[in-house]
């Protein structure tokens, strides 16, 4: 049984009898490859078995209802309902975490989007925490508290999206270049090493261009798969990996380039760029000149909040950094004036 089938089932079958006649809510979001509907056979060998989440309006009822999970039986569907996880194997109990919408997604986020999100919130969130208050599954929720906050999140005001997506064109403008300079210098490793950041850029734009949140590193080429872009793609990105000459990995880069390059023509966010690669300077190097989109995409933008963070375009949080412990367990406080907004 797949993870997220495994949580209705025990919500229904368990948990929900126990709570009959309290108002609550149901779900399983969060950390969790079965959230993002990623888990498998191999998942089962740790951290894995019954899990949900059980939201009250108020605080004072979440100890009340916590108690009436003490009835929950032993097993259930033949996996035990009482475990301990690989960072705590010595506290064996039930996974059913009963909080209010508010601090579960406070937790999780840094703020309550319920209460609306401000250019530094979406800046400050990981798209991988995102995707999983945004993914999963949610089994009741009759006052919509869930799908309000969950559609709070489903995607960037207009601004914020064109000032993510100048960063992330910004990024390959910066580096584009070098594949071909390192290249042609003999220094086949570094220009290598160049290309593999440049391509994961181009993916991450094309999550951007979707509208999709990426999730984090485990499940990113596994997600960008199912991207329309992806499969657009997706085979000139291959190439570019596994080209063993400079001059085909630049060729198959300027190509991929131009193809998200059209398609963020297509989002008719600002005034289109002509999508073709071009020389570098006077040298004998390809690239898009991908600043010409971070150029245009800024000119659009008329939020007052989003156009103060263009004099240093380090984008969001996760162009920003490469730091799982930052990523995965939001830090506003630290990461906020890198970023250059208040937390």
């Amino acid at each position: 049984m797949r993870g997220l089938g495994l949580a209705e089932a025990f919500y229904r079958e368990a948990v929900a009898p126990l709570l009959d006649g309290v108002p609550h809510a149901a779900a399983l979001l969060g950390p969790g490859s079965e959230v993002l509907g990623f888990d498998d056979d191999v998942s089962t060998d740790h951290d894995f078995g019954p899990r949900v989440q059980v939201f009250v309006a108020a605080p004072d009822e979440v100890g009340p209802v916590a108690g009436r999970l003490d009835a929950l039986p032993a097993e259930f569907a033949g996996f035990p309902v009482r475990y301990g996880l690989s960072r705590t194997p010595e506290v064996v109990d039930h996974h059913v975490e009963v909080t209010t919408p508010g601090r579960f997604f406070r937790r999780h986020l840094g703020t309550d989007p319920a209460g609306g999100m401000a250019v530094a919130d979406w800046v400050l969130a990981p798209t991988q925490v995102l995707r999983t208050l945004t993914a999963g599954a949610v089994f009741h929720d009759p006052a919509g508290d869930l799908a309000r906050r969950r559609e709070a999140l489903g995607w960037y005001p207009d601004d914020v999206w064109r000032y993510a997506l100048a960063a992330g064109w910004w990024r390959v403008d910066q580096e584009e270049p070098f594949v071909g300079r390192t290249g042609a210098r003999g220094d086949d490793l570094g220009s290598r090493i160049l290309a593999t950041r440049l391509v994961r850029d181009l993916m991450r734009l094309a999550f951007l261009i979707e509208r999709e949140w990426a999730p984090y590193g485990k499940w990113f080429g596994r997600a960008f798969r199912d991207l329309r872009l992806g499969a657009s793609v997706h085979n000139g990105l291959e190439a570019v990996l596994s080209a063993s000459r400079w001059r085909d990995r630049e060729a198959a880069l300027v190509a991929a380039a131009g193809v998200l390059a059209a398609a963020t023509n297509d989002l008719r966010l600002c005034e289109p760029v002509e999508a073709t690669p071009r020389p570098f300077h006077d040298r004998d190097i390809r690239v898009l000149g991908a600043g010409r989109l971070t150029g245009a995409l800024a000119a659009a933008i008329t939020d007052p909040d989003v156009r103060a963070l263009l004099a240093r375009p380090v984008g969001t949080v996760d162009q920003a950094v490469d730091s799982t412990d930052i990523l995965s367990a939001v830090n506003r406080e630290r990461v906020a004036p890198l970023l250059g907004v208040r937390p």
